[in-house]
């Protein structure tokens, strides 16, 4: 069990001739909330990944994480008084798939290099450890993180501990100042609006059209709820192309107003773009992406966002690309293999 009270020795001596004081405590509730969203935002700015993470967000995560006990699973650290870092953790099953043991965390970038960031990971990995040993052994465990392309310190901390990058993620941005070529529905498609009573339908639909992707975990009932209650549910803007009474594919758009306001732009989000199995390679994907942007420059917008895995199996990239988005930025995401990490540990 890490001691509540430890000493750090600072990495560059050249910097921190004397050793740095940081204090280890656990989670203390909700008035914790506002702290880990403080550390987060600034740590995303730093690293120019210009998205918002407010204390709704962090609070939302809290609350409807699966596999998560913020009063087990989350360290914070302190110096001269000071909250400067955070590390938490949690698990899920994939299916098919290994089982992944998450830890996401963040250092204040001027306590960076002392250390802070290698202390957290131990306490991640002993505390994941423990979980994965009171899970029955069904396969494969990793160890899982992630990391932007400007974030170095975390990328060299992380390999030094022998993660490797394991898959890679772009935001895409597309200008809605340029010309964009609306492409027609396949026929028999329609789109029109979604109501309450098909807020499900569409849930499943898009587990369903998800489940081919690198990663998938199945939803949760919780996941459902947190999806509802996300400031990016706004059933009003988004684009779904219903056969009948079925959905066969979607593209969730949204807009968030006070990260624009933040940032001093008017971006859209053009996300979960998804097309179920019956209705793949007939264009619908294309179809809904150009309608979405037709849709938001028509409110105001000047660029559209979104994310997607470099490795698709369904070729979302090259789409994205054929339309108009550009990578702007990467992230990595990083594995370590449980066995090998106990192999090893002496």
């Amino acid at each position: 069990m890490l001691q509540e009270h430890v000493q750090i020795k600072p990495l560059e001596r050249s910097a921190f001739p004397t050793q740095v004081d940081v204090r280890l405590r656990p989670y203390r509730g909700k008035q914790d909330i506002a702290i880990i969203a403080d550390i987060t935002q600034r740590c995303y700015d730093a690293e120019a990944i210009d998205f918002r993470w407010s204390e709704e967000d962090a609070t939302r995560t809290f609350a409807y994480l699966d596999h998560f006990n913020p009063f087990k699973n989350v360290l914070i650290a302190e110096a001269a008084d000071e909250a400067v870092a955070f590390v938490r953790v949690h698990w899920n099953q994939e299916e098919p798939g290994p089982r992944i043991y998450h830890h996401i965390g963040h250092v204040l970038p001027r306590r960076r290099h002392m250390g802070i960031g290698s202390v957290l990971l131990q306490f991640a990995q002993k505390r994941l450890r423990t979980l994965a040993e009171s899970h029955r052994s069904i396969g494969p465990r990793f160890f899982q993180t992630w990391a932007a392309d400007s974030d170095t310190s975390s990328i060299t901390m992380l390999e030094s501990h022998g993660y490797q990058p394991t898959r890679f993620d772009f935001d895409m941005l597309r200008p809605l100042s340029e010309r964009i070529e609306r492409k027609p529905l396949p026929p028999g498609l329609e789109i029109r609006p979604v109501k309450p009573e098909d807020y499900r339908l569409v849930w499943e639909a898009m587990d369903e059209a998800f489940r081919d992707h690198w990663g998938y975990v199945p939803v949760s009932e919780s996941a459902y709820e947190w999806w509802q209650k996300s400031d990016s549910f706004q059933p009003e803007l988004w684009e779904v192309a219903w056969d009948g009474d079925q959905v066969a594919g979607m593209v969730l758009n949204f807009i968030d107003h006070a990260e624009n306001r933040q940032y001093g732009r008017k971006r859209g989000y053009t996300e979960n773009v998804c097309v179920r199995r019956p209705w793949r390679r007939r264009g619908l994907a294309r179809a809904l992406l150009t309608q979405s942007l037709h849709s938001l420059k028509g409110m105001g917008m000047q660029e559209a966002c979104l994310g997607v895995d470099t490795r698709n199996p369904n070729g979302a990239l090259q789409l994205y690309e054929s339309v108009g988005y550009k990578s702007v930025k990467r992230y990595t995401t990083y594995r370590n293999r449980i066995d090998q990490t106990e192999s090893t540990r002496g």
